[in-house]
Formats: structure tokens, sequence, C-alpha cells
């Protein structure tokens, strides 16, 4: 899945070991700004040796004007799902284009011997969680799409990254272009500070136990924990199947690090049974529709019978 909010998006890589056979996978398409993005990864490495490798992707970049460009500062982040362990992130500020950089990352994101070791707490029920930051901060070239891009009004320079895709410290912080508010302990946007702050305000020990100090770390949580609620907030028609199976496995990852969400579960469960009806209905209404379909039909053919059968014979018919 990919749980989109904000310039910020959740894959979680589900059933890992399974593809391992796999030579590159890729994550659910989100929009941000004007294009869609998505996550490549490459389970056995790409151009290295015992390493998983993560990029940062243009979808259908084929289709784009000539000189589309965009100037983005980014940052991937492979997460724990133990809070007193360290995610391993990697951030880049690049142009991409459609010419020849559509596609950024870090062929050696995390040595494969680290990324399996239990102790390192990565992978845990054989998921693996990618958190993908992207901020568009130039603009070049016009996509004719519903959803503009908030551009920044202020020129940069290009900068080249390393190996890795990272840049010094001092370029990306030159580079952001969003104020993050702090609520409660967490940095989170300020398209998110009301909603977090009604959370905290409804459920102020929801943290309580929550013992990473790392800010990424507790931001991407903490991400999570909106990303879910959004998901409960579609409407029953929207929400599908998978949506619901997400959502669990969202849910046993927020408790699993010590946020108390009781409350949310019982909503989950609450949307679940409604989900349940509303599926239980439709087939119901579908049975109906079937049955006066066939009504209607035989409604038809009795009708034709009696007009049939009302014909008053014609004098040709009397006298044979």
């Amino acid at each position: 899945m990919a749980k989109h909010v904000g310039k910020k998006f959740t894959w979680v890589i589900k059933n890992f070991s399974s593809l391992q056979s796999e030579k590159r996978i890729y994550s659910a398409p989100v929009l941000i700004g004007d294009c869609k993005w998505r996550l490549c990864a490459y389970p056995k490495g790409y151009q290295v040796v015992d390493y998983f490798s993560l990029f940062l992707q243009i979808v259908d970049y084929e289709s784009l004007p000539s000189r589309w460009s965009r100037n983005v500062k980014y940052r991937l982040t492979i997460l724990p799902q133990d809070p007193k362990k360290w995610p391993v992130e990697r951030e880049g500020y690049s142009w991409f284009d459609k010419v020849s950089d559509w596609n950024w990352g870090s062929s050696s994101m995390i040595p494969l011997t680290k990324l399996h070791d239990k102790d390192e707490g990565f992978l845990v029920n054989d998921e693996l969680i990618i958190v993908a930051e992207v901020d568009v901060l130039e603009v070049i070239g016009t996509l004719d799409v519903s959803v503009k891009s908030k551009e920044s009004s202020r020129p940069l320079k290009k900068i080249k990254l390393n190996e890795d895709c990272a840049e010094s410290n001092e370029s990306l912080k030159e580079a952001s272009s969003v104020k993050e508010s702090m609520v409660n302990g967490f940095q989170v946007l300020p398209s998110q500070e009301e909603s977090v702050r009604r959370i905290f305000e409804r459920h102020p020990d929801i943290v309580v136990d929550f013992r990473a100090k790392n800010q990424q770390l507790r931001t991407t949580w903490m991400n999570f924990l909106l990303s879910l609620i959004e998901t409960l907030c579609k409407s029953i028609q929207e929400l599908s199947n998978d949506d619901l199976v997400d959502a669990d496995i969202a849910l046993t990852h927020l408790k699993a690090v010590n946020f108390k969400v009781d409350w949310l579960e019982k909503k989950l469960d609450q949307v679940k049974e409604k989900k349940k009806k509303e599926l239980s209905v439709v087939a119901q209404l579908q049975e109906t529709e079937e049955n006066i379909l066939k009504l209607k039909q035989k409604f038809s053919e009795l009708d034709a019978e009696l007009s049939a059968t009302r014909t008053a014979l014609s004098f040709d018919d009397v006298v044979l």
C-alpha cells in the first residue's frame, strides 16, 4: 500500500521475503504537486550487491513535455518498527526531468544484513515500512491536471548529489520551503497542525508511553496515524477491503510502538461493520434487481399470452 498525507507518503511492503526473486518492485503512485510519484525498490540491490536499493521516480515520465522539470527536495526513510531504534534516511536535492533525471535515490540504501537483522527491527511480520517526503521547490513547464503545485517564488540553484544522492545539511536547510510547527513534541506541517491539536485535545494520553526521541521518527509515526484516520474518513462506498486490511496493519504498528489507540480501534471496528453491512445490502440489491428483471420478463411473456388469448376470431377463422 501507499498512504498519502500532504507531501509525504508511506509504503508498507508486505510479504517481503517472498519478493527476493523480484528484480524490482513499485509502490502505488501518489499525486504530489502537479504530477504522480512512486517509489522503486530493488530487494537485492541495483548496480551494487548486498544492499537494498531505493529510488523516487516520476510516473509516466515519457509522456511529459520535453522541457518539463521539477526542482525537488526529498527524503527517503526506512522505518524501524521499534521506536528505540534509529531509522535509515537519505536526503536529496535534485532536478527531475523527462530526459535523464526522472529517477533519484540510493543504490546503497541499507545493507541487506542490517535490513534482515531481527535486532534492528526493520522487518517485523515480514513487512517493511518506507516513508517518502517530496517537496517541490521550483517548477519548469506545466501539466494539464486539476491539482496544481504550490511553487516557490525564490529561484534555487541546481546542486549535484553524491553517489548516495545526499548533500550537505546547509543546502538542505537552504532548500526548505515549508516551516513546520511543533504540536505536543511532534513536528508537523501547517496543514496538519489543526488535526494533530484536535487529536491531543480529545486523547491527551495517546503518546504517554511512546518513547521515540528522534524527531523524524516521531513525525513519521504521526503521519502514520493521520493516514489511518484519513482512511477511516473515506465514504464506505469508497473504502475497499484492501484499505481495511491496510488499516488493520497500520493500527497494529501504532500499538506496537505504544500509541494508545483503543478509541481508534473501536472506530475501525465500526467502519468494518458498516462495510460488511454495505456489501450485504449491495448483494441483496443485486439479487433483487435480478429477480425484478426476471419478473419483468415473465410479465412480458404473460402479457403477450393474455393478448393472444383475448384476440377475437376473424370471419375466416370461424368458417374455416
